[in-house]
């Protein structure tokens, strides 16, 4: 007997230890590697997903306390096959480099906006405070996510 759980959009079942990561579930059980678990203390955001429409930092969230929660990853902002609204700015402003933080961004940035359409760029900041790139300034991350707002 397993864990059920709602994973962008599906309904699924997982066999793991209860108090595994949600991101090792995510990647080693389902294949669902957007979310990167790449510091494993909370501190990067490149494991970022939202939960029940919140955003958690999945290498610190143990598998019981989303049972039965819905838990949308990078891979299921985008609809058909096509880029999110997000992930397509990000895009189209060549804003991200090596990748390694660009599902947490997408994740972090998505929330934000779903939230708050009007979201100036101190909330743009504000949303992305937990996320750390090393490879880009964050100018263009924001820029893009502001050409989300104004179309």
């Amino acid at each position: 007997m397993g864990l059920s759980l709602s994973i962008n959009g599906d309904r699924l079942t997982s066999s793991a230890d209860p108090i595994t990561p949600l991101v090792d579930v995510l990647r080693e059980e389902f294949h669902l590697t957007g979310a990167k678990p790449v510091c494993r203390e909370g501190f990067c955001g490149a494991c970022m997903v939202l939960v029940d429409g919140s955003p958690a930092l999945s290498c610190l969230t143990p598998l019981a306390l989303v049972e039965n929660c819905e838990v949308r990853t990078a891979e299921g902002l985008s609809a058909n096959s096509a880029l999110s609204p997000v992930q397509a700015a990000l895009e189209e402003a060549d804003a991200v480099q090596c990748g390694m933080c660009f599902p947490g961004m997408v994740v972090s940035l998505t929330h934000v906006l779903e939230t708050n359409p009007g979201a100036t760029r101190d909330d743009i900041r504000a949303a992305l405070t937990g996320n750390i790139c090393r490879c880009t300034g964050y100018e263009r991350i924001i820029e893009a996510a502001l050409t989300v707002i104004q179309t």
